[in-house]
C-alpha cells in the first residue's frame, strides 16, 4: 500500500512541474520578442564593410582651363595627397586625340581610374557602355541641396545612375574686336549692358567692320569637331532653330529656321566656311587679328586670350575684346551653349581604387579643394555654396561680368542625345559640304537632310 501511495504521490508531483513550465514557457520566452535588438544580430549577417581606399589612382585630364597646366595640376595633387594619403598620378589629354586614347585604353583593360569631362563622354558615350561606375551615392541630400539642379541633372543617365559628379559649369558666347567694332562705327548695333544683339543688327555690324577693314571678318570653322559649339549655337539662335527635340532623342537640323541661317552664312560675304581649322585656330586668328570675331569663346579665353598670358580681354596687339552673345531674332531669346566639367570613374573592377577615386571627388567637387579645382577650370562653381573663386584674380571683374550677363542666357544640355559622337562628325562635315555647295536653298537642304539622317542613325 505504501508503495502504491509513494508513486501516487510522484506522478502528481511530475504533473505538477510539468504544468509550472508550461505556464512559464512564454515568460521566457517573451524577452527574445520583445528585444529585438538583443536578438538582431543573431539572425541578421553583418553589413560588409567599406573597401579600403587605394594608396594610389591615375586620372586622365582633358584640357580644361588649367586642368591641362602640369605646374597648376601637380600642385593640386600634391595638397590632395597631403590631405588624404592618396598619390594621383596625371595624363594629360588633348582633344585632337583624346577620346582615340581612352577608347584604346579601355579596349586594352588599361583605362584610368578618374578623367575629368563632361556628360556627352562620361554618361551619354563611356557610361551608356557600361564603363563607368555608377556614383549615384555620392549624391547624397546636401549635394541634392547644394548643387545647381540642370548641372547635377546633366550627370545621371536615368533616376538611380549617375556617372559624373559636377565641378563646374559655363556657357559659351562668342566675342568682337571692339576696338575694330568702335572704328568701323558697328558698336551702335551693340546693347553693351546685356551683351546681345538681334540676328537684324548682327547681319548690319558685319557689314560695316567688312566695309571698314575690306577683308574677312569671321570664318565658319569646319575642319574638325573642336569648338563646334560655337558653329551649333550660331545656327541655332540666328532665326530660332533648334539642334534637337526637347526629349533629346532626335536631331532637328533640317527646321526651316536652321536652313535659313545655313543660307544666311554662306551669302554673307564677311565669313567664309573654313574647312582648314578649328575651333582653337579661329581663337588664334582672332588673337593676332587676322579675324574680328570669333565664334568659339567663353570666360577663360575672356580672362586668358588664346592663352597667351599677354593681357586679359586683349589681342596680341592691344585691342579690346568684348564677350557677346549670339545674335537672335529679337535680341532677348538667345540660348547660349553650356557645358558642365565633372569628375567619372572608370569601372576596373578594384573596389579599393574605386573608393580612393571617390574621396578624390569629394575633396575636390564639394570639400576643401573645390574652390582651387572650379578656379583652375575658369569657368564658376556647379556648388552654390562655393564662393570667391576668383576674388583677386586680376580678371576677377571679368569673370564675374561674364557669370551675370552670360551665365543667365544658358541654354539646354543637349550633348546627351543619343548618338553624339556620331552627331559631331556630321556636323562639321554638314558644313564642309555647305561651304561647298552652290549656297542654293535646294542644295543647303539635301545637304543638310543627309547628314541629319545620319546622326539620327536613319
Amino acid at each position: 500500500m505504501k508503495k502504491i501511495i509513494a508513486l501516487a504521490l510522484a506522478l502528481v508531483m511530475a504533473l505538477s512541474l510539468a504544468a509550472c513550465s508550461a505556464e512559464k514557457a512564454p515568460a521566457e520566452t517573451k524577452p527574445a520578442e520583445t528585444q529585438g535588438a538583443a536578438a538582431a544580430p543573431a539572425e541578421t549577417e553583418a553589413a560588409p564593410a567599406a573597401p579600403a581606399a587605394a594608396s594610389e589612382i591615375s586620372l586622365w585630364a582633358y584640357p580644361i582651363g588649367k586642368w591641362g597646366d602640369q605646374e597648376t595640376v601637380d600642385a593640386m595633387m600634391a595638397k590632395f595627397e597631403a590631405a588624404t594619403g592618396i598619390k594621383v598620378t596625371v595624363e594629360y589629354l588633348t582633344y585632337a586625340d583624346g577620346d582615340d586614347k581612352v577608347n584604346t585604353a579601355i579596349e586594352g583593360n588599361a583605362a584610368p581610374d578618374l578623367i575629368i569631362e563632361g556628360p556627352e563622354r562620361l554618361v551619354a558615350n563611356w557610361g551608356a557602355k557600361g564603363k563607368m561606375v555608377n556614383i549615384a551615392d555620392l549624391f547624397d541630400d546636401t549635394a541634392k541641396a547644394n548643387l545647381i539642379p540642370s548641372a547635377m541633372a546633366d550627370c545621371f543617365a536615368d533616376d538611380s545612375t549617375a556617372y559624373e559628379y559636377p565641378l563646374c559649369i559655363n556657357a559659351f558666347c562668342m566675342a568682337i574686336n571692339k576696338t575694330v567694332f568702335e572704328a568701323a562705327d558697328a558698336m551702335q548695333y551693340i546693347d553693351e549692358e546685356t551683351r546681345t544683339w538681334t540676328t537684324e543688327n548682327f547681319l548690319k555690324a558685319m557689314d560695316a567692320v567688312y566695309a571698314y577693314t575690306g577683308k574677312q571678318v569671321g570664318a565658319i570653322f569646319c575642319g574638325g569637331q573642336g569648338g563646334d559649339q560655337g558653329t551649333r549655337v550660331l545656327v541655332n539662335n540666328l532665326y530660332g532653330g533648334t539642334f534637337t527635340n526637347p526629349e533629346h532623342t532626335e536631331y532637328t537640323w533640317a527646321s526651316e529656321e536652321n536652313i535659313k541661317a545655313l543660307k544666311q552664312l554662306y551669302d554673307m560675304e564677311s565669313l567664309a566656311f573654313d574647312p582648314a581649322i578649328v575651333g582653337g585656330d579661329e581663337i588664334a586668328l582672332f588673337y593676332n587679328g587676322t579675324l574680328n570675331v570669333a565664334f568659339c569663346w567663353n570666360a577663360i579665353q575672356q580672362a586668358n586670350p588664346n592663352t597667351a598670358n599677354t593681357g586679359a580681354g586683349l589681342t596680341a596687339n592691344g585691342d579690346e575684346i568684348m564677350f557677346m552673345a549670339f545674335p537672335s531674332p529679337n535680341g532677348t531669346d538667345v540660348k547660349l551653349g553650356c557645358q558642365n566639367y565633372g569628375f567619372g570613374i572608370f569601372d576596373n573592377g578594384d573596389e579599393s581604387k574605386i573608393a580612393a577615386a571617390k574621396e578624390f571627388i569629394k575633396y575636390f567637387c564639394a570639400g576643401e579643394g573645390t574652390a582651387e579645382a572650379v578656379a583652375a577650370t575658369g569657368n564658376f562653381p556647379a556648388d552654390t555654396t562655393i564662393t570667391g573663386i576668383y576674388v583677386g584674380n586680376e580678371a576677377e571683374d571679368i569673370l564675374n561680368a561674364y557669370n551675370a550677363t552670360m551665365a543667365p542666357l544658358a541654354g539646354e544640355y543637349y550633348q546627351v542625345t543619343t548618338g553624339w559622337a556620331e552627331a559631331r562628325t556630321a556636323w562639321w562635315n554638314l558644313l564642309q559640304q555647305v561651304g561647298a555647295s552652290d549656297g542654293s536653298v535646294e542644295a543647303i537642304t539635301e545637304i543638310v537632310n543627309t547628314y541629319v539622317d545620319q546622326a539620327n542613325g536613319k
